[in-house]
């Protein structure tokens, strides 16, 4: 996470919508080996809405992001959660699915 400031030895946690620091294991031999701003769209641990429903998804995703807030790719594939799409609105925009 970026400007990340814990305590000592705690490994750092993101959630849904938070900014992180990545670097690409499988995929564009330029992008590999790269570290890299992502927002994180998706994860597979559930966790609670305001509201007071639970909600979980079949896997963990980002999207890679300048620092600015603008998108790297071009496309989004399956959908994203509504409080990554509320934080940044060029994620919004791109999305198919916001649950």
């Amino acid at each position: 996470m970026h400007g990340y400031r814990g305590r000592l030895r705690r490994v750092p946690q993101a959630c849904v919508g938070d900014m992180l620091s990545v670097s690409v294991q499988e995929g564009k031999p330029e992008l590999r080996k790269q570290v890299l701003g992502a927002v994180l769209i998706r994860q597979k641990k559930a966790y609670s809405r305001p509201d007071g429903t639970k909600i979980q998804f079949e896997d963990n995703a980002a999207v890679m992001m300048t620092p600015e807030g603008e998108l790297s790719g071009s496309e989004i594939k399956g959908s994203v959660a509504r409080e990554a799409a509320e934080r940044w609105p060029r994620i919004a925009s791109m999305s198919k699915i916001i649950v």
